[in-house]
């Protein structure tokens, strides 16, 4: 599922404005890495300069935020939608090791995202607010072509 969060949150500050708009706000260059304790699951993104995200591979360096959830039974509450990130956050869940606002800013992006992807009933249980401005015709526009994007990832790694 990490992989899955991780492909999507690139997808979708290609696709989505908004998220696009909060994606541009990390340095180019910037990495996030999103992980659980010790060794488990985990993805690492790189801002680009026009303000997206792109997935790295076998990335070994420091990266410039780590999101570490301490146990991968809070990460599966999390990636399971039943917890969203800023309760994890607030049930010292995870930590963040950087920039506290880039990590607000991921958090934002993340519960964007889940707005976009997940059926609204879910979604509601996901993220803190739901987005009242966001129409069903809208939702599934963009929501399509993140799965589409994310779809074309898989396709292109085999």
């Amino acid at each position: 599922m990490m992989d899955v969060i991780g492909r999507g949150l690139t997808s979708a500050s290609q696709v989505d404005p908004e998220i696009h708009n909060e994606t541009k706000g990390f340095p180019a260059g910037f990495i996030v890495r999103m992980t659980v304790f010790p060794n488990g699951p985990d993805f690492t993104a790189q801002s680009q300069p026009d303000g997206s995200l792109a997935l790295l591979k076998n990335f070994g360096g420091k990266p410039d935020l780590t999101v570490t959830f301490k146990h991968i039974s809070h990460a599966f509450l999390v990636f399971s939608f039943q917890e969203g990130t800023a309760r994890a956050f607030a049930n010292d869940r995870m930590v963040a090791d950087g920039d506290l606002s880039y990590a607000i800013r991921l958090v934002r992006c993340l519960n964007k995202m889940e707005a976009l992807i997940l059926p609204k009933m879910v979604a509601k249980l996901a993220v803190k607010q739901y987005p009242e401005d966001l129409s069903f015709t809208q939702k599934l526009n963009l929501a399509s072509r993140i799965y589409l994007k994310v779809a074309q990832t898989y396709i292109k790694r085999s």
